[in-house]
């Protein structure tokens, strides 16, 4: 019986994104803290010469067709620095919502780098993967190795990893998929904002790392809320939580995160919440 690799590709979160301008190429620079969520989708890889992939999962219909999907894309951008690479067919249950500021297709690629690596003894630090990682879109580098980093440039420009203190946090997203380019596109340049942060210092704890978040933001936010006015409503929910401490939109939307000191807080925010808003999508998880 053939046998099977498994690997999971964790949720990124985005705890602030400063978008720092316009490029000629039509991409933009940022400087993100990024970090990852215990929630995730499932990768498998049974190795042989064919490469394809399956979803399931309950967000297996919203992923689109095979020529979109980055698994693929991963497998074939690494294939073509690597002669003879093993491949094979992928089973991919999407757990992570689509086109939601998570960057679930992201971390899917990244996590099928990582099994392509193991299938072929190729090392996490072979500089192909890496390679690949970069052709294969803007968030796949710091999904390949996923730990808190500070992210510049287009997304290739990764920090060491941070030690940064685990976070009690609560996902939430309104139900709208809202893509990428489309927000980007909205962004306007605000002179009026703070420059991003040049360096960040130790984060030793909790109250810390906080502090430091309240003084940061999300660039996105107001052409996120242009196109889906829903996300204010969510927003509005998780900061009018007495124990929540931050609440702010990840990546390009619409998933919002609000932090809390405890799970058992984070637990109770969840609870009211599905009470109150049945139709949204909500995840107690832990980042770090």
């Amino acid at each position: 019986m053939p046998f099977e690799l498994v690997d999971i590709a964790p949720a990124k979160v985005n705890l602030t994104l400063r978008v720092i301008g316009r490029r000629a190429d039509g991409y933009h620079d940022i400087e993100s803290l990024v970090t990852f969520a215990e929630l995730g989708d499932r990768l498998a890889l049974t190795p042989g010469s064919e490469l394809a992939v399956t979803v399931v999962g309950p967000g297996a219909g919203h992923t689109g067709a095979d020529s979109e999907n980055l698994v693929l894309k991963a497998a074939r951008a690494l294939a073509a620095s690597i002669v003879d690479l093993r491949l094979g067919a992928f089973s991919l249950e999407k757990n992570i919502p689509v086109a939601a500021g998570l960057g679930g297709g992201s971390a899917d690629a990244a996590a099928a780098l990582r099994l392509l690596a193991r299938a072929n003894n190729l090392a996490a630090h072979d500089l192909r993967l890496h390679e690949a990682a970069r052709a294969t879109g803007a968030d796949v580098p710091v999904c390949l190795d996923p730990r808190p980093r500070l992210v510049r440039g287009i997304g290739e420009i990764l920090s060491e990893p941070l030690p940064l203190p685990r976070l009690c946090a609560l996902l939430v997203n309104p139900g709208v998929a809202l893509p990428t380019k489309l927000v980007f596109s909205g962004w306007k340049a605000d002179r009026s904002q703070p420059t991003p942060s040049a360096t960040m210092n130790d984060m030793p704890d909790t109250q810390h790392l906080l502090e430091w978040l309240a003084r940061e933001a999300n660039d996105l936010e107001p052409p996120a809320l242009a196109l889906a006015p829903a996300i204010a409503d969510v927003l509005s929910a998780l900061r009018g939580n007495a124990s929540s401490r931050l609440a702010r939109m990840s990546g390009s939307g619409a998933t919002c995160f609000a932090l809390f000191l405890s799970a058992a807080e984070a637990a109770a925010a969840a609870r009211r919440l599905r009470a109150q808003f049945p139709q949204w999508w909500i995840c107690e998880t832990v980042l770090g």
